[in-house]
């Protein structure tokens, strides 16, 4: 019952979420005592999204651990509900929102860092924490993507539930009854970035969450959530196609690996090992690896 090594890494990365979200919920910042609390950032529910993920990865492989030579048909069916519900979450939060807060993040970052995360923030967020919220995510995801195979829901209910995701996240930005509140999400007391008004919030607050909202009009707001949500549904298309290729290689490659040996077994030792060699070489060649 020994664990292997990506065993223990997703107990690590596990921790590591908690550790991050134990500390950014510690930070007493104006933001999060204003409608919707940490709930309005797209950062924090894609926190929440890995540390659930990933906790549901453990929970799969204590899982696997004790079931594992019982004979239990009851116990594998559920090992097999959880190991759906690993594979789904991947395939539709994990990775696509995961990898969008990441890009997204960074790309407004590089162009004005003012318009997603106001340098008055670096008062209130250590630089090791907005990491571990904007950059390990990619990372992590990748070499759980790497170290386990996942197997992807159908496409059109992979990319009916990213839709459903990313249009609910949008309406929560936006829709709702105003009620003509002036509060700044970062006022500190002395000073404030320029406000920031997701829409039920919008409409809750007079307040956009992220800043660059506020400088856009109206037609272009609907531009930016149209492009997120297609940008959405590429990334899930992404990681599937990643996905496959990832397993398909390492499958391609197992299968050479196995030829290879049962190659030499059949022509050993009747024939030299120079004609063993000659004739990988010559199975290589005809299967293009």
């Amino acid at each position: 019952m020994a664990l292997v090594p990506c065993q223990v890494l997703r107990v690590a990365i596990l921790l590591s979420y908690c550790s991050i979200l134990c500390n950014y919920k510690a930070i007493e910042m104006p933001s999060h005592q204003t409608y919707g609390g940490s709930w309005k950032f797209l950062t924090f529910i894609d926190l929440v999204i890995q540390a659930v993920f990933f906790g549901i990865c453990v929970l799969t492989d204590l899982s696997s651990l004790l079931t594992r030579g019982s004979g239990n048909q009851e116990q594998e069916r559920q090992l097999k509900k959880l190991i759906s519900l690993r594979d789904w979450m991947l395939a539709v939060l994990a990775f696509p929102v995961g990898v969008f807060v990441v890009s997204v993040f960074w790309t407004i970052y590089a162009c004005d860092r003012e318009m997603i995360y106001p340098k008055l923030l670096d008062n209130f967020i250590p630089g090791w924490l907005n990491h571990g919220m904007h950059t390990t995510v990619l990372p992590f995801i990748l070499i759980e993507m790497r170290t386990s195979h996942h197997q992807y829901p159908s496409r059109s209910s992979g990319l009916t539930a990213i839709c459903t995701f990313s249009v609910g996240y949008i309406l929560w930005l936006n829709v709702g009854v105003h009620q003509p509140q002036e509060i700044s999400m970062w006022s500190t007391g002395h000073s404030e970035v320029p406000r920031v008004r997701v829409c039920w919030v919008h409409h809750v607050t007079g307040m956009w969450v992220y800043p660059f909202l506020e400088h856009i009009g109206p037609g272009a707001r609907i531009i930016f959530f149209g492009s997120t949500t297609i940008l959405m549904n590429f990334l899930y298309l992404l990681g599937e196609v990643l996905n496959n290729y990832i397993w398909d290689t390492q499958r391609i490659s197992e299968e050479s690996h196995h030829h290879i040996i049962s190659t030499s077994e059949c022509l050993w030792p009747n024939d030299s090992p120079v004609a063993v060699l000659f004739e990988v070489r010559r199975w290589q060649r005809g299967t293009g690896l």
